[in-house]
């Protein structure tokens, strides 16, 4: 069989799996036009999102494409088809998006940056620190990388609330609501982390009105989509003293315009979409087990259904 691989890492992936597949036949290259000819021969896409759409746009179409990323949203334009089966990289994000988030949650207790701040200003700094324990943390998207998330912070003390697609008991969160409980939830969250997609349901959810009902002294992270954020709302919530603070990490342009209000927000860090890296080597273990099902005509980890989105 032959595979086609479309991705900026194309030759790592390419090493990778040849050595564990040999019987497979690689194409790889992370310029569609350069290998339209090639994609047509092969059944099975291994790629970004982004140059997958490129070349689904040339008229060429696989039979599975199996996407690096979690976020497939470049494939659900209205201008593509969706007569192909898609899985998203799942499995391979939890431990580290959970790392991410415990170093700038334990960052904001131990009040990092307002230290380095000082150190600058050549002031002694000794102001206790916080801690996690009996800290509420709100994980907004209790999917399998919100619970993957949940687990690690589990042992540090805090109380774990979840907002899945419905409210339901899931383990480890002490309580799990809907989306339509957000607003409720907020209030009493010392941390609100966003993990959520991008759907119709999840964009803009996060504009002044919401931002109000947060504690003053919340933590606001955004690791799940850009468009989930009222960009203009934040930054008025920030500048009205509204939240401690904010950790971006998706945008709804990237890279950031220079003009964007964000790189001037007070208490607002960036951090450019570096959350969660797709590490190759357990990417290429996932797709390989996708292989094997696939051949096997089994149902594939991460299948999108392209009505919801994901």
């Amino acid at each position: 069989m032959r595979l086609l691989i479309l991705d900026r890492e194309h030759k790592l992936y390419a090493a990778l799996i040849m050595a564990a597949e040999p019987g497979l036949v690689v194409v790889s290259g992370n310029d569609p036009d350069a290998l339209q000819d090639a994609a047509a021969e092969c059944p099975v896409w291994l790629g970004e999102p982004d140059l997958v759409g490129a070349m689904l746009r040339k008229g060429v179409f696989p039979v599975w494409v199996q996407s690096t990323w979690a976020g497939i949203t470049p494939l659900l334009a209205d201008d593509l088809p969706k007569d192909y089966t898609l899985t998203r990289a799942v499995g391979i994000f939890g431990q580290v998006m959970a790392e991410y988030l415990l170093t700038y949650l334990l960052a904001h207790e131990r009040q990092l940056l307002g230290r380095l701040a000082s150190q600058v200003g050549a002031q002694w700094d000794d102001r206790p620190p916080g801690s996690l324990h009996g800290r509420q943390v709100l994980i907004v998207g209790a999917g399998e990388i919100g619970q993957a998330v949940a687990h690690l912070l589990a042992p540090f003390g805090v109380e774990l609330v979840g907002v899945a697609s419905t409210a339901r008991a899931l383990s480890p969160f002490n309580r799990v609501g809907s989306l339509a409980d957000l607003p409720r939830l907020v209030q009493t969250a010392d941390y609100v982390i966003n993990l959520l997609p991008d759907t119709p349901d999840t964009r803009d959810i996060y504009d002044l009105a919401l931002f109000k009902r947060m504690k003053p002294s919340a933590l606001f992270v955004n690791a799940g989509r850009g468009t989930a954020v009222v960009d203009a709302d934040l930054t008025a919530a920030l500048e009205a003293n509204q939240l401690a603070g904010a950790v971006i990490d998706v945008c709804r342009e990237e890279p950031l315009p220079a003009q964007h209000p964000f790189w001037l927000t007070p208490r607002l860090l960036l951090t450019g979409h570096t959350a969660a890296p797709t590490l190759p080597g357990l990417m290429v273990q996932l797709f390989r087990d996708n292989l094997a099902r696939f051949w096997a005509g089994q149902g594939l980890r991460g299948e999108v259904d392209f009505t919801r989105g994901y």
